[in-house]
């Protein structure tokens, strides 16, 4: 089964957004299907923000460890592409599958001065379609929209104008993050012929459900990463306080 056909199952994909290959390797151990980077864990662990604020080459470098330990189709967040026109990210993207990376997420905004917003959507469509002109047959684009993560005005609307958009351009996946309501997802999967994706966040609907609405692939973000996170900052936090260790081992053989 492809990477594509995965997002065509009753069954939504389940994706695992790993950060390094020790993450990677839980994540087939727990027997996910597939895996996809999450650009703000890789660029906290480097010291960076989010948004393009790390260097591409450490991107890469990672990517190449995640490959070295797991088999499993990667996709990568490649956020706005690491690149000022389509020909520089399209040489991005074929760094990437050398790597045998089999898609990637790119994203409709841009962050400036640390502030995201998005771009014209005409003309990122051009951009997608040239893309999907210089890369290989069957490189899976999945295209993030953040008019809802931007509460943007009419969000749904607007989503359904750069879906239907992006869909006519190139586009193999659309992925909306921060859409949580039934209505919502039910119109924008019923009305973009792309298979739909969402992130999970607080008060998102289970996988059953989410499924029936017409979803076909979830990611979980970055929010494993800060999950963990903040259990080290606990673990530190005790050990420094209470000058004793028995916190560590608290969950040895659980």
């Amino acid at each position: 089964m492809t990477f594509n056909d995965l997002h065509h199952q009753t069954r939504p994909l389940l994706l695992a957004n790993v950060w390094d290959a020790t993450s990677a390797q839980a994540a087939e151990l727990a027997g996910y299907a597939a895996l996809g980077t999450s650009s703000a864990a890789i660029a906290a662990q480097f010291g960076y923000a989010d948004g393009q604020a790390m260097p591409f080459a450490h991107l890469l470098f990672i990517v190449g460890r995640i490959r070295a330990v797991s088999d499993l189709p990667l996709s990568v967040d490649l956020e706005a592409g690491y690149g000022r026109s389509a020909e520089e990210i399209a040489q991005n993207i074929q760094q990437l599958i050398a790597l045998g990376v089999v898609g990637i997420n790119l994203e409709d905004s841009q962050v400036i001065n640390g502030t995201r917003s998005l771009v014209d959507p005409i003309l990122f469509a051009r951009q997608l379609q040239t893309l999907v002109n210089l890369v290989p047959a069957g490189f899976f684009f999945n295209i993030r929209t953040d008019t809802f993560l931007l509460g943007v005005e009419n969000a749904r609307q607007e989503t359904l104008r750069r879906g239907v958009l992006y869909a006519d351009h190139g586009a193999n996946g659309l992925f909306v993050p921060g859409v949580t309501q039934r209505t919502d997802i039910i119109t924008i999967a019923g009305h973009v012929a792309l298979p739909l994706n969402v992130m999970v966040v607080p008060g998102l609907a289970d996988m059953a459900e989410l499924a029936s609405w017409g979803v076909r692939r979830i990611s979980t973000g970055n929010f494993l990463h800060q999950a963990i996170q903040a259990r080290l900052k606990t673990l530190l936090s005790g050990i420094q306080q209470k000058q004793a260790f028995e916190e560590i081992f608290c969950d040895e053989n659980q």
